[in-house]
């Protein structure tokens, strides 16, 4: 399937629909406090998603129950909301999908509840530093594989493994597109397709301590490592404009 390059006009929509998820991000991560349910995190994301004139793209996208995925602690990915009460010293992974104008913003952060380990905050880091080290490699021309690469080097050079099976991925009319953009090789780095200006992709670092397989909990959303340690999970939604990245879901 040929990867799709936007015009302008779906650019700027796609820049609106993810400055969206952007605020959204930043209010929640300037109001949530330890004592507020998954829940009630979920239920403020949704409103402030409402009022600035997008609409949740999560709420039932292949039968999520929620708007946010609520990602606690050991949960890397995908946390469904629910009453548990987040506490001093969790850390709280937080991914927003948008829809505007029938184009799709997705973005991730990983933030801390009150203060948290040093060991925590180093865990944190490298999902965002990967993040930004990928964003800011991007040029046209380059191979998505060597993106890959340059998000596992970030990754295994801090001291940690990349998360298997779930990966970063093309968005734009749908929430999940062509290409694939996983965050370990598999194959040679000067294989596959080459990024182009008007691609539209998310990019989406998924950080484990020892383990990378993943591991489905009861809830059948809920992605933990097999190491059962706590993980961490950044994402971005990127443009590719004259020959460069540009980010569509800063605030």
């Amino acid at each position: 399937m040929a990867i799709p390059l936007r015009k302008k006009a779906e650019i700027d929509t796609l820049r609106r629909a993810g400055a969206v998820v952007g605020q959204t991000l930043e209010y929640l991560r300037g109001t949530v406090k330890a004592g507020m349910t998954l829940k009630e995190i979920d239920a403020l994301g949704e409103e402030f998603i409402l009022k600035a004139g997008a609409k949740p793209s999560f709420k039932g996208l292949y039968g999520f129950p929620a708007s946010v995925c609520t990602s606690v602690n050991e949960v890397i990915i995908h946390g469904v909301p629910t009453d548990y009460k987040v506490q001093d010293g969790d850390i709280l992974g937080l991914d927003i999908g948008t829809i505007v104008d029938g184009y799709y913003g997705d973005a991730a952060i990983t933030m801390p509840v009150g203060t948290i380990s040093v060991e925590d905050e180093k865990l944190i880091a490298c999902s965002k530093d990967a993040l930004y080290t990928a964003i800011e490699s991007i040029k046209a021309g380059m191979r998505f594989k060597e993106l890959t690469y340059i998000l596992q080097e970030a990754i295994v050079g801090a001291g940690y493994v990349p998360l298997r099976d779930f990966c970063g991925h093309g968005i734009g009319k749908k929430p999940h597109d062509e290409p694939n953009i996983p965050n370990y090789l598999e194959g040679k780095v000067n294989q596959g397709p080459k990024i182009k200006n008007g691609m539209v992709f998310c990019l989406e670092p998924m950080v484990c301590q020892k383990e990378g397989d993943p591991v489905i909990l009861e809830d059948k959303w809920s992605v933990v490592s097999s190491d059962g340690l706590r993980g961490a999970h950044y994402e971005h939604q990127i443009a590719v404009v004259d020959n460069k990245a540009v980010i569509l879901t800063n605030p």
